[in-house]
């Protein structure tokens, strides 16, 4: 089985999650992982699925190219496999004045701490500029690296919190 990774970015208009699932279910290809979401108009969404080649699922999504509004990309990947999360699960949530630099400085503090970011989202409303990440931190280093953050927000103007994150419920 091919294991491959697809993005299809674009203006966003309704249908285009199902016009792209309806493809790949035609193929035969299993959606295992996905995210999707709209970005001041414009539809992103990445996907991982299991099934045809490549080549297969880059003919059958190219209709959907073919006026110049959407963009799809396909990428064979080597499958990963379930891992096991290589650190505690925490919520990291910053909010404050609108300014440039607040996600790479704040996500600097995470690296350099050994945290990965597994999951991240930013707003804008107005002036307010709103980041939400989930991350993996290593073992005991929450109220250390908590208190570093604090240190970098104060810097750019805004609030922190890092949270442990609620565990999922399927």
């Amino acid at each position: 089985m091919n294991e491959l990774a697809i993005t299809v970015i674009g203006r966003d208009r309704p249908g285009i999650v199902a016009d792209v699932a309806e493809v790949l279910a035609r193929l035969g290809a299993n959606l295992t992982d996905s995210t999707m979401t709209r970005l001041r108009g414009h539809f992103a969404m990445t996907l991982i699925c299991v099934g045809p080649t490549a080549v297969e699922v880059e003919t059958a999504l190219a209709p959907l190219s073919v006026d110049g509004q959407l963009l799809a990309t396909v990428r064979e990947v080597t499958p990963d496999g379930e891992t096991a999360p290589a650190g505690e699960p925490f919520v990291m949530a910053v909010h404050g004045a609108d300014r440039m630099g607040i996600v790479a400085a704040m996500t600097r503090v995470l690296a350099e701490a050994g945290g990965n970011v597994t999951d991240l989202s930013t707003r804008l409303a107005g002036t307010l500029y709103v980041v939400v990440a989930e991350v993996e931190l290593p073992a005991a280093t929450a109220a250390t690296l908590s208190s570093r953050l604090a240190e970098v927000a104060a810097g750019l103007g805004v609030e922190v919190t890092l949270r442990p994150a609620e565990p999922d419920v399927l």
